[in-house]
């Protein structure tokens, strides 16, 4: 019996939530209008964090779809399953654009991505 590997990504990611199309620039921040609510500020903002939100998961969840296509084939080809040096790339690019906290947030994304060692 031959197993293929999946076409694409989208094939083997699991879905939870809905996604939308993504936009070429982020929004900029919503100032108060004179005469708007700050109700209504607050509102709208947390339904764009709610929008991002449910984008996140779900290029998370492409993610690990991806890593796992990666992992299978390598395996296959008798390779290891994690890389260290390219987790290590990872890591750094996170690092660089988000400071510390990104090292956290990539090292999350490495542990969702590369499954139970």
């Amino acid at each position: 019996m031959t197993t293929t590997a999946p076409q694409t990504a989208q094939e083997t990611a699991p879905r939870t939530t809905p996604r939308t199309a993504p936009q070429t620039a982020p929004r900029p921040a919503q100032e108060t209008a004179p005469g708007t609510a700050p109700d209504a500020v607050i509102a709208g903002a947390r339904e764009r964090i709610d929008a991002l939100d449910d984008r996140i998961i779900g290029l998370i969840q492409e993610r690990m779809a991806v890593s796992a296509v990666v992992q299978q084939t390598r395996i296959a080809s008798g390779g290891r399953r994690v890389h260290l040096s390219r987790e290590m790339e990872i890591l750094a690019r996170y690092r660089d654009a988000l400071g510390k906290p990104g090292t956290a947030l990539a090292m999350t994304l490495l542990e969702l991505s590369r499954g139970r060692i």
